[in-house]
């Protein structure tokens, strides 16, 4: 009766030192644990996104100089007028919502993938989506700032941020950087308040409309030849200013949003003539 008793006690009920056993509770509490982590995801995965998506806004609201004072980050936001443009032509396009559309998800997927050649690459990011986002600050019809993602490869790590340019299309704003691996101190600067401020007032493209903005070894001063299309280097940091330089001119580029800025700028000298011819009559 006893031995017919032990073996009815099962799993439970063997040695603890027992290797059966052992193994058993040991799957038996990473199978329960994987449960609760799985769990956990699942139920934090609408919070997760809703914080991305408004540290999102929130990076895009301080590029683009918006006063938040007494504002929360969606109320501010409805200042901002989201845009999706198709890259190759620079025209706005409704094929997907631009209120839920991200191209960095987007790049990844063969839908909306473009790779990009050796020679196209100069930014290091493998490919990128046929459509980008835009973000615009407007009075009236007329745009007073244009917001666009950016991205590329600098020492470590993808820098993602996005940079702000005037009406015109062709002068800097801000910058920002929201997300990187690069060294404190060094390569890390580019969070840097101070330095992103001095980009403000550059100048994007020459007169032909080439992206000739970049950064340089030291400082830039009043002397330094175009220094328009200068911004100070990163002191220690060569790869990761080589890197920023890249991924502005490519994005700047007529494989980035050059096609869609080419445009704007037309208008805005058309619009110039214009309001000029406009003068000359009435005067």
């Amino acid at each position: 009766m006893m031995n017919n008793s032990k073996r009815q006690g099962g799993f439970f009920h063997l040695p603890n030192d027992n290797m059966v056993k052992t193994i058993g509770v040991a799957t038996l509490l990473c199978l329960l644990c994987s449960i609760i982590v799985s769990g956990a995801a699942t139920l934090l995965k609408p919070t997760q996104v809703a914080n991305a998506l408004l540290d999102k806004k929130n990076n895009i609201l301080a590029v683009s100089g918006i006063d938040l004072s007494g504002k929360s980050i969606e109320q501010a936001f409805t200042q901002i007028e989201a845009r999706v443009v198709d890259i190759a032509t620079g025209e706005y396009t409704d094929a997907v919502d631009a209120n839920t559309f991200d191209q960095r998800k987007a790049s990844k997927d063969p839908a909306y993938r473009v790779d990009l050649s050796s020679e196209q690459d100069i930014a290091q990011i493998g490919g990128r989506s046929k459509y980008a986002n835009v973000y615009l600050v407007k009075e009236g019809d007329a745009i007073q700032k244009i917001i666009l993602p950016i991205k590329g490869y600098g020492l470590w790590s993808t820098l993602y941020g996005f940079i702000a340019l005037e009406g015109d299309a062709n002068t800097v704003s801000g910058i920002t950087f929201y997300d990187h691996k690069e060294t404190p101190g060094l390569g890390g600067e580019i969070e840097n308040k101070k330095w992103q401020a001095s980009w403000k007032g550059k100048k994007i493209a020459d007169v032909s409309g080439m992206p000739s903005i970049q950064l340089i070894k030291g400082i830039v001063s009043p002397d330094t030849p175009k220094a328009d299309y200068k911004i100070d280097g990163l002191a220690g940091a060569t790869l990761t200013s080589n890197g920023v330089t890249n991924l502005v001119q490519f994005w700047m580029g007529k494989d980035g949003f050059g096609p869609y800025l080419s445009k704007l700028r037309t208008n805005v000298n058309q619009a110039s003539v214009v309001t000029t011819a406009n003068i000359k009559e009435q005067g």
